[in-house]
């Protein structure tokens, strides 16, 4: 799984309707560029790709008053909804994920309602606890990774990766059980995690063209 996917389809739905300067921005904003391959060529690929297998309705707009080349908005279809959803809950259930598509997940958790973000990060929990009953069959983190030689290195990292994962998990969850954050049909003021139109991005990068 990819989380340019994730994270583009996030971001315009955050906006309803947004052009691809505005999702750039937005995830400079996050840090995304940072912690994850969205890079602006890639952004501006994923974008028009995704209108292409109908997850993204494109909308050609007039040109600013500057000149140049009319401008492509998009928003999200309703299959691009059921994708996005998909790709979310995959993200924060699947113990194995790469750091930036789990990263992504938390960054849209609030879209989901409270009870159900629980049970999807308790079955992350539960496969990470399984994963590390399958590394342990062959190694013993008791006998240290000498046991094994340098390989042994492997399988301790993969046993503190997987008790570190679990430990924060478990935290998450006991985070959003006392309250914390406001989520889908909660009827609270939902936290703003975009840029409004004009204003500035303290963390844009500047590199790349605005294509659209």
């Amino acid at each position: 799984m990819s989380a340019i996917r994730l994270l583009v389809l996030g971001a315009v739905r955050q906006h309803g309707r947004a052009h691809g300067y505005q999702v750039r921005n937005d995830l400079e904003f996050w840090g995304a560029h940072e912690w994850s391959s969205a890079k602006p060529g890639s952004i501006y690929h994923a974008l028009k790709q995704m209108a292409k297998q109908g997850l993204l309705r494109a909308y050609e707009i007039a040109p600013s008053t500057a000149g140049g080349p009319p401008r492509t908005e998009y928003e999200v279809t309703e299959k691009g909804v059921e994708e996005y959803f998909a790709l979310l809950r995959e993200a924060l259930t699947t113990y194995d994920q790469k750091m930036d598509v789990l990263s992504a997940g938390i960054g849209f958790i609030v879209d989901l309602p409270r009870a159900e973000v629980v049970e999807l990060l308790r079955r992350r929990v539960a496969a990470l606890d399984e994963w590390r009953s399958a590394v342990t069959e062959y190694y013993t983190p008791e006998g240290g990774p000498e046991q094994l030689g340098h390989i042994g290195e492997i399988m301790h990292l993969w046993v503190h990766s997987a008790d570190a994962g679990k430990e924060w998990t478990l935290g998450l969850i006991e985070r959003i059980e006392a309250g914390a954050y406001s989520f889908a049909g909660e009827g609270g003021e939902p936290f703003v995690g975009v840029l409004a139109e004009g204003q500035e991005n303290p963390y844009a990068t500047g590199d790349g063209e605005d294509a659209g």
